[in-house]
């Protein structure tokens, strides 16, 4: 069983340039949750299942944490907060600027536990 939550904004203050460290800008997170722990598939009980609004909060709480001068640290750090068979993380940077335009630059991470 997989969850999937896409597209979690968040504001930070993470990149390389100082501008980006200071000022902030909008990020974006997808991740896929393969849970070890079917329970909740049977008994239709929130105290049974991963809670949507944990997992939420828990990326908030990473992304404010620090600043993360690269995505790829700030995925890292994602992962190791959810309790599960496998994770994906991808976080996406909407508003990057680049001497082309592109719509978002992104990066991804999975991990098997």
């Amino acid at each position: 069983m997989t969850i999937e939550l896409s597209g979690i904004e968040l504001r930070g203050f993470h990149g390389v340039l100082e501008r980006e460290r200071q000022e902030g800008q909008r990020f974006l997170v997808d991740l896929e949750l393969d849970l070890a722990d079917t329970t909740a598939a049977e008994t239709d009980r929130i105290e049974d299942a991963v809670d949507y609004r944990d997992v939420v909060a828990t990326v908030v709480e990473v992304s404010d944490a620090r600043a993360y001068h690269l995505l790829e640290a700030l995925a890292d750090a994602l992962l190791a907060r959810f309790p599960v068979t496998r994770v994906r993380v991808r976080v996406r940077k909407p508003d990057v600027e680049l001497a082309r335009t592109v719509d978002h630059a992104a990066v991804v991470v999975e991990r098997r536990g």
